[in-house]
C-alpha cells in the first residue's frame, strides 16, 4: 500500500482543496453516524420512560439534523473524490500514451495490441477507486469507527470491552485473504488482458473472418478465453467474500455476549434502558464500517496489482533516443556497412549506398530482398545493427526525430484510415490547410472524386477507409505524402491498387514532383520502375547489382530471371 501511494502521490498532491473538503464531509458523515447512535438514549429514557414534552419538541429535530449531515457529508466528500479520482485516471491514460508512443517499435512487435489497450483502459479504470473512492471511504468509515468507538464507551466501558474485544479477532483472516486476493486479482487483469486482445485480433481481421466462414472458430476461441476469465473472478468472489460470513459470525458473538451481560445490568438498576439500547445501537452501526473497511482492504489489492502493471509501463525505459539538432534542408542520404538483424535473423548486411538531392532510386527484388527494411532505418523504426545511417553526412540519430519525420513523405502497402474528414486524413499530424489539401488531391488524381461527396474535403471517412475502394485508399494515402511537401519521398508500392490509366496519370503528375526531392521507390511492378535513375537489386539483404533498367537487364542474369517472373 506504502508504494501505491509513493508512485501516485504526485498526482494525488495536486488535489489539497479537494482532499479537505472531502476529509470535512467524511469527519461530518463520522460525527453525525456517531451522534445519531448517542439520540437513541434520550429519546428513550426522556421520552419513553420520563415522557418529558420538551425534549419531544427537540430531540425529533435533532435526529433530523444528524441524517441531514451525513447525508450533506457524504455527498460532499463523494463529489470531490469523484472529481480527484477522474481527473487522475484522465491524466493518467494522458501520460501513459504518451509514454507508450516513446517506445520503440520493437515493442509494439512483441506486446498484443489488446494486451496494451488493457493496460491503458482497464488497469487505470482499476486504481480510480483506489484513489478517490476507496481511499477516502476508508478515511470516513475509519474515523466513523473511531466516533463510535468513543459511543460505546461512554455509554458503558465494560460492556465496550465485550463489544470491542473481537475487533482483533477479525484482522487475521482479513490479512490471509488480502494476501491472496492479490494473486487472483493479477490473474484476472492478465485474462481481461487476453480477451481484449482476442477481440482486436478478430476485429482488425474481419474481412478475414467473414469470407473464410471462421467465426464458429473465432466465437469458439473467444469462448473458451471468456470462461477462463469467468473461472477467474469467480474464484476470487469465493474467496473475497468469506470475510463477510466471518465477520458476522464473530460479530453476532460478540453481540450476543453483550445482551445477555448489558441485560443483567439493566434489570440490576446499573445501567439504564436507553443508555443500553444507545450502546447497542452505536455497536450495531459500529460493525457496518469494520466490515467496510475490511472489503476496501480486499478490494485495494486489485488496485495495487493495476498500479504495478501500469507503472511497469511508466518506468520502462524507451529503446528509442531522439536526437537534439534540428534537420533544415536534405541534401544528402547515406548508408555505409549497414547490416540489420531481427533477432537472430539477418535482413541486412553491408549495405552501402548514397543519394543526393534529386535522385530518384528504385530497390527491387523478391519479398523478404530487405527492400522495406532498408526503407524502416531511414525512418527510424528500426535501428542498424552494424553500419550508420547518414543524413547531410551525420548519424540520422543526432537529429531530431519530429524534424528529420517531417522532411519525410511515405506511402507504404499498408494504408492508414482514419474515422475523420477527407482533410484531417490528408493533412494528419499537420494543420490542415484547404488549398494544400487540394492540390495534394489533385496530384493523387482523386480531386474529383472527393468534390463529389456530400462535404467535400470535410466528409468523413469510415475506420480503415471503409467506404473507399482499395485504389480511392492508396490515392488518399498518397496524398497524405504529397501534402507534406516532403524532401524524401518513399513509395512502397504506391501504385499496387491503381488501375493503369489511374497510374499513368499519376506516374506523369510524379515526374513533376520529383524533380526536385530525394525519391525512393520500392517496387515489384516493371511500370513503375521507369520513373527511377537507378535501380537496386536487393536479395537476402544485400545489393546484387544496381544500375539503369536496361544495363541490369543486360548484365545480371539473376535480375533477368526476377524481372522476368514478376
Amino acid at each position: 500500500m506504502k508504494q501505491f501511494f509513493i508512485r501516485f502521490f504526485p498526482y494525488i498532491k495536486e488535489y489539497k482543496a479537494c482532499f479537505i473538503y472531502a476529509i470535512i464531509g467524511a469527519l461530518l458523515v463520522a460525527l453525525a453516524s456517531a451522534a445519531a447512535a448517542y439520540l437513541v438514549k434520550p429519546v428513550l429514557d426522556d421520552i419513553f420512560i420520563k415522557k418529558d414534552e420538551t425534549m419531544l419538541k427537540i430531540l425529533p429535530f435533532l435526529v433530523v439534523l444528524a441524517y441531514f449531515a451525513k447525508g450533506l457529508g457524504t455527498y460532499i466528500q463523494t463529489y470531490y473524490m469523484s472529481f480527484v479520482g477522474n481527473d487522475i485516471v484522465r491524466r493518467l491514460k494522458d501520460n501513459l500514451l504518451s509514454k507508450i508512443l516513446s517506445f520503440e517499435i520493437g515493442f509494439f512487435n512483441s506486446n498484443r495490441n489488446g494486451e496494451i489497450i488493457s493496460r491503458v483502459m482497464n488497469d487505470i479504470n482499476a486504481i480510480q477507486g483506489a484513489v478517490s473512492n476507496h481511499f477516502m471511504e476508508s478515511f470516513r468509515e475509519s474515523a466513523t469507527i473511531v466516533a463510535l468507538i468513543c459511543v460505546v464507551i461512554y455509554q458503558s466501558p465494560e460492556l465496550a470491552f465485550y463489544g470491542l474485544v473481537v475487533m482483533p479477532l477479525v484482522l487475521y483472516p482479513i490479512i490471509v485473504i488480502a494476501k491472496k486476493m492479490r494473486k487472483f486479482s493479477k490473474k484476472i487483469q492478465e485474462k481481461n488482458a487476453d480477451l481484449s486482445s482476442k477481440l482486436v485480433e478478430i476485429f482488425n481481421n474481419v474481412e478475414l473472418v467473414k469470407i473464410s466462414s471462421s467465426d464458429k472458430m473465432e466465437i469458439s476461441q473467444f469462448a473458451s478465453r471468456n470462461r477462463e476469465l469467468f473461472n477467474a473472478i469467480m474464484k476470487s468472489v469465493k474467496l473475497s467474500e468469506l470475510y463477510s460470513p466471518i465477520m458476522e459470525t464473530i460479530g453476532a458473538i460478540a453481540v450476543a455476549v453483550v445482551i445477555v451481560v448489558g441485560g443483567y445490568k439493566v434489570i440490576d438498576g446499573e445501567l439504564s434502558t436507553g443508555a443500553f439500547f444507545s450502546f447497542v445501537t452505536a455497536l450495531f452501526m459500529l460493525y457496518t464500517p469494520i466490515k467496510r473497511v475490511s472489503g476496501l482492504y480486499l478490494k485495494f489489492q486489485v488496485a495495487f496489482v493495476a498500479g504495478d502493471r501500469i507503472y511497469e509501463l511508466l518506468n520502462r525505459e524507451s529503446g528509442f533516443k531522439s536526437g537534439s539538432e534540428i534537420l533544415e534542408k536534405v541534401t544528402s542520404v547515406e548508408f555505409s556497412n549497414v547490416g540489420l538483424k531481427y533477432d537472430d535473423k539477418e535482413a541486412l548486411r553491408d549495405i552501402n549506398l548514397k543519394l543526393n538531392y534529386g535522385d530518384t532510386i528504385a530497390l527491387v527484388g523478391s519479398s523478404g530482398g530487405g527492400k522495406s527494411s532498408l526503407v524502416n532505418l531511414l525512418l527510424r523504426l528500426y535501428e542498424p545493427t552494424s553500419g550508420e545511417v547518414l543524413i547531410n553526412g551525420k548519424k540520422i540519430e543526432s537529429y531530431d526525430y519530429k524534424s528529420l519525420t517531417s522532411k519525410i513523405g511515405v506511402v507504404t502497402q499498408r494504408i492508414f484510415i482514419f474515422n475523420d474528414s477527407v482533410a484531417n486524413n490528408i493533412a494528419y499530424g499537420d494543420v490542415v490547410d484547404e488549398n494544400r489539401v487540394i492540390e495534394s488531391l489533385k496530384s493523387a488524381m482523386i480531386y474529383d472524386y472527393i468534390e463529389s461527396l456530400p462535404n467535400g474535403i470535410y466528409t468523413n471517412l469510415d475506420e480503415f477507409g471503409a467506404n473507399l475502394s482499395g485504389g480511392q485508399r492508396q490515392r488518399i494515402a498518397i496524398a497524405r505524402a504529397l501534402y507534406k511537401n516532403p524532401e524524401i519521398l518513399i513509395l512502397d508500392e504506391a501504385t499496387s491498387a491503381l488501375d493503369n490509366k489511374t497510374e499513368e496519370g499519376f506516374k506523369e503528375s510524379l515526374r513533376q514532383i520529383i524533380k526536385y526531392k530525394i525519391v525512393i521507390i520500392v517496387a515489384h511492378r516493371p511500370s513503375t520502375l521507369s520513373l527511377a535513375d537507378t535501380l537496386y537489386f536487393l536479395k537476402d539483404g544485400k545489393i546484387i547489382d544496381s544500375g539503369n533498367l536496361d544495363n541490369l537487364l543486360k548484365t545480371c542474369e539473376t535480375f533477368r530471371e526476377y524481372y522476368k517472373s514478376v
